[in-house]
């Protein structure tokens, strides 16, 4: 990836192909995804950012990381967002002769998060920017950072999110194709994360779920998801049930003891809490704020509890 050349960063034979000095920076959110029910096709965009600045050098690819997991990221071309960039370029038939990246991460890494997710939608979203700011070029479509980060993913639920910003539904075609539209979330409703300092694999705890389930609790969780687009669209108080699940978090229980705890104990107090994606994470929504006794039982598992505002889409960051 530390190319000399410009046909060696992004697509080869490029026509356009930017220049030196050109530099964009784009904020990408964090998210959560599944919502309880919705494995796979529901997300929601929380308001929690990192921000990516590219900039267009004379060679090579060059990576500066602050922040969260900032020890931890490489520093070249096999940085996740890096490859983002270069994979928006071939998309697009865009070359340059080198890029230096800044990121500054806020969101935490493998907690359940969305950070992955981030990282790839903030890699894509600067490249868009960085056409867009040349001119020579339309920036990517929505559809198409959906498709293109989700590839990267194998499932569009948080890079959905990251995108459009909100809530979203999410689907797949079985061909390759990723599909997402935002909701029009109901202004009544908050999320509260609480996030604690073990982080978890998404491929270890995906790895313990089964390849079939009963019919029953296919059924319960096709309820459950159409009333949480319902809970978040138009009645929020619909949440609690809504957020019902039968197909995955049970599954990921022994790998998530404390994450398994809290959410039983915010759920007998009457919170719609779930699993952030994978976890470890967990995520409340309703409509109040959460106060001090919700904090102390967070505490007592090793959690933080922080209300978030709902997230904005990635964008052009000045």
């Amino acid at each position: 990836m530390s190319a000399t050349s410009a046909a060696q960063i992004g697509a080869p034979d490029a026509e356009i192909r930017l220049e030196p000095g050109l530099t964009a920076t784009v904020r990408v959110p964090a998210s959560t995804a599944n919502l309880g029910p919705g494995f796979d096709c529901l997300g929601l965009a929380l308001g929690v950012y990192d921000v990516v600045t590219v900039t267009v050098t004379e060679s090579g690819i060059t990576v500066d990381a602050s922040g969260e997991a900032a020890d931890d990221v490489p520093r070249d071309g096999s940085h996740l967002v890096a490859r983002a960039v270069v994979r928006g370029f071939e998309f697009a038939g865009v070359g340059a002769p080198g890029l230096h990246l800044e990121c500054a991460n806020a969101i935490p890494h493998s907690r359940g998060l969305g950070s992955s997710a981030a990282a790839v939608v903030g890699g894509l979203g600067a490249a868009s920017a960085l056409m867009a700011t040349d001119g020579r070029r339309a920036a990517l479509t929505d559809a198409e950072l959906v498709q293109l980060a989700s590839e990267f993913e194998g499932h569009p639920d948080n890079a959905a999110a990251s995108v459009l910003g909100g809530a979203v539904v999410t689907w797949m075609d079985g061909e390759g194709g990723y599909f997402a539209r935002h909701l029009d979330l109901h202004d009544d409703v908050v999320a509260t994360a609480f996030v604690p300092q073990t982080e978890s694999s998404t491929h270890v705890t995906r790895g313990l779920l089964p390849e079939s389930v009963t019919m029953t609790d296919a059924v319960f969780n096709l309820s459950r998801t159409a009333l949480v687009v319902v809970a978040l669209t138009a009645d929020p108080g619909c949440l609690f049930e809504a957020t019902q699940d039968r197909l995955h978090q049970g599954y990921r229980a022994p790998a998530l003891p404390e994450t398994t705890a809290l959410i039983a104990q915010l759920r007998a107090l009457g919170h719609a809490a779930t699993v952030s994606g994978a976890g470890p994470s967990v995520v409340v929504l309703g409509t109040d704020s959460l106060g001090d006794a919700e904090a102390a039982l967070a505490a007592e598992h090793g959690f933080a509890m922080t209300q978030l505002p709902i997230g904005e889409g990635v964008a052009h960051h000045a």
